[in-house]
Protein backbone atom coordinates (compact mmCIF):
# COMPACT_ATOMS: atom_id res chain seq x y z
CA UNK A 1 0.00 0.00 0.00
CA UNK A 2 1.36 3.93 -1.02
CA UNK A 3 2.17 5.38 2.34
CA UNK A 4 0.83 8.75 0.80
CA UNK A 5 -2.84 7.07 0.90
CA UNK A 6 -2.86 5.45 4.12
CA UNK A 7 -5.93 5.09 5.85
CA UNK A 8 -7.31 6.63 9.02
CA UNK A 9 -8.28 3.72 11.72
CA UNK A 10 -10.66 4.46 14.39
CA UNK A 11 -10.13 2.71 17.82
CA UNK A 12 -12.28 -0.03 16.99
CA UNK A 13 -10.16 -1.11 14.02
CA UNK A 14 -7.02 -0.82 16.19
CA UNK A 15 -8.89 -2.93 18.36
CA UNK A 16 -9.43 -5.59 16.02
CA UNK A 17 -5.46 -5.75 14.45
CA UNK A 18 -4.17 -6.32 18.12
CA UNK A 19 -6.61 -9.43 18.77
CA UNK A 20 -5.31 -10.47 15.32
CA UNK A 21 -1.66 -9.80 15.95
CA UNK A 22 -2.17 -11.65 19.25
CA UNK A 23 -4.21 -14.77 17.82
CA UNK A 24 -4.87 -14.86 13.89
CA UNK A 25 -7.36 -17.43 14.46
CA UNK A 26 -9.26 -16.08 17.13
CA UNK A 27 -12.95 -16.20 16.49
CA UNK A 28 -14.87 -13.28 14.89
CA UNK A 29 -17.28 -13.49 17.77
CA UNK A 30 -14.62 -13.88 20.78
CA UNK A 31 -13.39 -10.29 19.37
CA UNK A 32 -16.21 -8.85 19.19
CA UNK A 33 -16.79 -9.85 22.71
CA UNK A 34 -13.59 -8.67 23.82
CA UNK A 35 -14.47 -5.36 22.29
CA UNK A 36 -18.27 -4.76 22.24
CA UNK A 37 -19.14 -5.37 18.69
CA UNK A 38 -21.20 -7.77 17.01
CA UNK A 39 -19.59 -10.84 15.36
CA UNK A 40 -20.87 -9.46 11.79
CA UNK A 41 -19.61 -6.17 12.51
CA UNK A 42 -16.34 -7.84 13.14
CA UNK A 43 -16.11 -9.87 9.97
CA UNK A 44 -17.02 -6.61 7.40
CA UNK A 45 -14.16 -4.82 9.49
CA UNK A 46 -11.87 -7.04 9.10
CA UNK A 47 -13.11 -7.95 5.50
CA UNK A 48 -12.74 -3.73 4.86
CA UNK A 49 -8.48 -3.64 6.64
CA UNK A 50 -7.82 -7.07 4.36
CA UNK A 51 -9.07 -5.11 1.18
CA UNK A 52 -7.45 -1.77 1.84
CA UNK A 53 -4.25 -3.90 2.55
CA UNK A 54 -3.72 -2.42 6.08
CA UNK A 55 -3.38 -6.29 6.94
CA UNK A 56 -2.99 -9.81 5.73
CA UNK A 57 -4.19 -13.17 7.92
CA UNK A 58 -2.01 -15.88 6.88
CA UNK A 59 -0.33 -18.83 8.40
CA UNK A 60 3.25 -18.22 10.08
CA UNK A 61 5.97 -21.50 8.44
CA UNK A 62 8.65 -22.73 9.93
CA UNK A 63 10.80 -22.88 6.80
CA UNK A 64 12.86 -25.43 8.02
CA UNK A 65 10.47 -27.59 8.83
CA UNK A 66 8.65 -27.16 4.84
CA UNK A 67 11.74 -28.20 3.40
CA UNK A 68 13.39 -24.61 3.09
CA UNK A 69 16.95 -25.32 4.36
CA UNK A 70 18.68 -22.54 3.54
CA UNK A 71 17.25 -18.61 4.52
CA UNK A 72 19.84 -15.41 4.06
CA UNK A 73 19.08 -11.86 3.89
CA UNK A 74 21.21 -10.40 0.48
CA UNK A 75 22.37 -7.15 0.72
CA UNK A 76 22.48 -5.35 -2.88
CA UNK A 77 24.43 -2.76 -4.25
CA UNK A 78 23.08 -0.70 -7.52
CA UNK A 79 24.31 1.71 -9.54
CA UNK A 80 21.14 2.93 -9.91
CA UNK A 81 17.61 2.83 -10.12
CA UNK A 82 17.01 1.15 -7.16
CA UNK A 83 13.31 1.19 -7.29
CA UNK A 84 13.61 -0.89 -10.81
CA UNK A 85 15.83 -3.14 -9.32
CA UNK A 86 13.92 -4.24 -6.32
CA UNK A 87 10.72 -4.77 -8.39
CA UNK A 88 12.81 -7.57 -10.05
CA UNK A 89 14.54 -8.92 -7.55
CA UNK A 90 11.01 -8.94 -5.75
CA UNK A 91 9.94 -11.40 -9.07
CA UNK A 92 11.99 -14.14 -7.84
CA UNK A 93 9.91 -16.85 -6.27
CA UNK A 94 12.57 -17.55 -3.59
CA UNK A 95 12.11 -13.95 -1.81
CA UNK A 96 9.73 -13.10 0.39
CA UNK A 97 10.60 -9.79 1.69
CA UNK A 98 12.25 -6.71 -0.30
CA UNK A 99 12.83 -3.44 1.16
CA UNK A 100 14.70 -0.21 -0.62
CA UNK A 101 17.36 0.65 2.14
CA UNK A 102 19.82 4.16 2.64
CA UNK A 103 23.47 3.15 4.37
CA UNK A 104 25.56 0.41 3.23
CA UNK A 105 22.80 -1.49 0.62
CA UNK A 106 20.81 0.08 -1.52
CA UNK A 107 18.21 -3.13 -1.20
CA UNK A 108 17.45 -6.21 1.35
CA UNK A 109 16.21 -9.24 -0.02
CA UNK A 110 15.18 -12.44 2.36
CA UNK A 111 15.20 -15.33 0.58
CA UNK A 112 13.95 -18.54 1.75
CA UNK A 113 15.07 -21.93 -0.53
CA UNK A 114 15.65 -25.48 -0.43
CA UNK A 115 19.67 -25.53 -0.50
CA UNK A 116 22.88 -23.87 -0.26
CA UNK A 117 23.30 -24.80 -4.35
CA UNK A 118 19.62 -22.91 -5.13
CA UNK A 119 21.04 -20.16 -2.89
CA UNK A 120 24.02 -20.12 -5.12
CA UNK A 121 21.65 -20.50 -8.48
CA UNK A 122 19.56 -16.99 -7.13
CA UNK A 123 22.55 -14.90 -6.01
CA UNK A 124 24.76 -15.44 -9.13
CA UNK A 125 22.15 -16.44 -11.80
CA UNK A 126 19.10 -13.92 -10.75
CA UNK A 127 20.39 -11.33 -9.04
CA UNK A 128 23.80 -10.36 -10.50
CA UNK A 129 22.39 -10.47 -13.88
CA UNK A 130 19.65 -7.68 -12.97
CA UNK A 131 20.13 -4.75 -14.78
CA UNK A 132 22.83 -2.44 -12.71
CA UNK A 133 23.24 -4.46 -9.86
CA UNK A 134 27.11 -4.00 -9.04
CA UNK A 135 27.71 -6.36 -6.01
CA UNK A 136 25.98 -8.20 -3.34
CA UNK A 137 26.92 -9.74 0.29
CA UNK A 138 24.89 -12.67 1.67
CA UNK A 139 23.93 -13.10 5.52
CA UNK A 140 23.59 -16.71 5.86
CA UNK A 141 20.78 -17.36 8.70
CA UNK A 142 22.48 -19.46 11.42
CA UNK A 143 19.25 -19.56 13.71
CA UNK A 144 16.12 -17.34 14.02
CA UNK A 145 16.70 -16.01 17.76
CA UNK A 146 13.42 -13.33 17.60
CA UNK A 147 10.47 -13.23 15.09
CA UNK A 148 7.31 -11.34 15.52
CA UNK A 149 5.04 -9.58 13.88
CA UNK A 150 2.59 -8.00 17.24
CA UNK A 151 3.86 -5.23 17.47
CA UNK A 152 1.13 -2.74 17.94
CA UNK A 153 -1.16 -0.26 16.37
CA UNK A 154 -0.58 3.13 16.89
Amino acid sequence: MATSQLPQLDDVSKAIIEQLQHDGRRSYAAIGKEIGLSEAAVRQRVQKLTEAGVMQIVAVTDPLQLGFARQAMVGVKVTKGARDAAKAIAEIDEIDYVVITTGRFDILAEVVCESDERLLDIITDRIASITNVISSETFVYLKLAKQTYAWGVR
